[in-house]
């Protein structure tokens, strides 16, 4: 028997469309219209993106050589591609806000786990043409509306990376602090403070994140400008009831993030774990070769919410079934014309009364519909209200 492979699943949860219906209705009430990118790209979409000193490009890419001798990969995430769209049809040239959202499978080789696939789902925004913070709070918002929405529970976190002014400067001090304690630094950690240093606050070795504690702060080492952008963050989320908490160790796992930064974390999930995450990206579309343009977003992990989606058990829809062979088509016909205003499903096995109702009640219906030999004389229905 062929199998899924190990980390790749059949998805037939109700939830996982829930989640598609909510997501995309809140996005296009906030103004963002949809964008579908690629599966497949070229790898370098993505070193120059996600940057190659990333967990995701060093052990997790599905990357491959195709029969045209192309570097391709499966996308790992949304934004790259998303931002490669956007250069690649001129609209870093329009110098006009663009907002999109998407939702689709991403692709990552690493040890399967609850919550954790080698394919795997996000819901995504994109914001890009807007430099005001006050597009970061209206981003954030919409990730607690989405959450609100779907009755999960969350605690964010924020934080701010800095721009390109008041990040060299500490990320001078950081890699001294770093080199004081290499030899306590796991292997990963000692790598990254030649190749990128911030991402060892992002460490989840234990005795990393003990030390790292006493490290210098990057919201202690702000500029002026993005000093007054977090505190115009905080104050904008306080005004509109948001709770929030300041993580001074919180960064983004990949590369192309400024300034404002931030997670949902949920412990309904075992252990805590980020549900979305996102923030500021001014440089990416320049990396990619764009014109500079500010950009801002987050993605929510499906699968990583999936569970903790409330669902609704109330029935819906009629079912319809017939009796005898030769009431199929004028049953048939019924259900059309009912399909224009209401869910359907029509039977067209021949069954007794008992086994028709039955069949309504395991599928949730909240009428049967059924049609015998008097009924048909007649052209009606026996009607029960399950």
């Amino acid at each position: 028997m062929i199998k899924a492979l190990r980390g790749m699943k059949d998805i037939e949860d109700p939830r996982f469309l829930k989640i598609f219906d909510t997501t995309r209705e809140i996005a296009e009430n906030y103004g963002y219209s949809y964008i579908e990118t690629p599966i497949l790209e070229e790898t370098s979409l993505f070193k120059r993106s996600v940057g190659e000193s990333s967990d995701i490009v060093n052990k997790e890419m599905y990357q491959f050589t195709d029969k045209g001798g192309n570097d391709v990969c499966l996308r790992p995430e949304g934004t790259a591609g998303v931002v490669r769209s956007f250069i690649e049809n001129k609209h870093d040239r329009q110098q006009s806000a663009k907002r999109v959202w998407y939702f689709g499978p991403m692709f990552r080789y690493e040890r399967p786990q609850k919550g954790r696939l080698r394919e795997f789902h996000q819901f995504g925004i994109e914001s890009f043409g807007e430099a005001s913070v006050y597009e970061d709070i209206n981003v954030i918002t919409m990730a607690a509306d989405i959450f609100d929405a779907l009755g999960i529970d969350y605690t964010l976190k924020i934080n701010s990376l800095g721009c390109g002014e008041c990040m060299p400067k500490y990320r001078k001090k950081l890699v001294g602090f770093l080199n004081t304690h290499k030899e306590s630094l796991c292997e990963d950690c000692q790598r990254r403070i030649t190749q990128n240093p911030i991402r060892t606050l992002d460490c989840k070795n234990e005795n990393c994140q003990a030390l790292l504690k006493d490290a210098p702060k990057i919201t202690d080492n702000l500029c002026e400008e993005c000093s007054k952008d977090f505190e115009t963050l905080k104050k904008g989320l306080e005004n509109l009831d948001i709770s929030y908490e300041v993580d001074k160790n919180l960064v983004r796992g990949l590369d192309y993030y400024t300034k404002t930064t931030f997670e949902f974390i949920s412990t309904e999930i075992g252990a805590q774990s980020a549900i979305a995450g996102g923030g500021r990206y001014d440089r990416l579309v320049e990396f990619l070769d764009g014109r500079p343009t500010p950009g801002v977003g987050f993605a929510i992990g499906v699968e990583r919410i999936i569970e903790l989606v409330k669902t609704n058990d109330k029935r819906k829809g009629i079912y319809i079934g017939v009796m005898l062979e030769n009431a199929l088509e004028f049953a048939q016909k019924k259900a059309k014309n009912l399909r224009n205003n209401e869910k359907v499903y029509f039977e067209p096995k021949v069954k007794s009364l008992k086994a028709h109702l039955k069949a309504a009640d395991k599928g949730n219906y909240k009428k049967a519909m059924i049609i015998g030999e008097e009924e048909l004389k007649n052209k009606t229905f026996f009607e029960k209200e399950m």
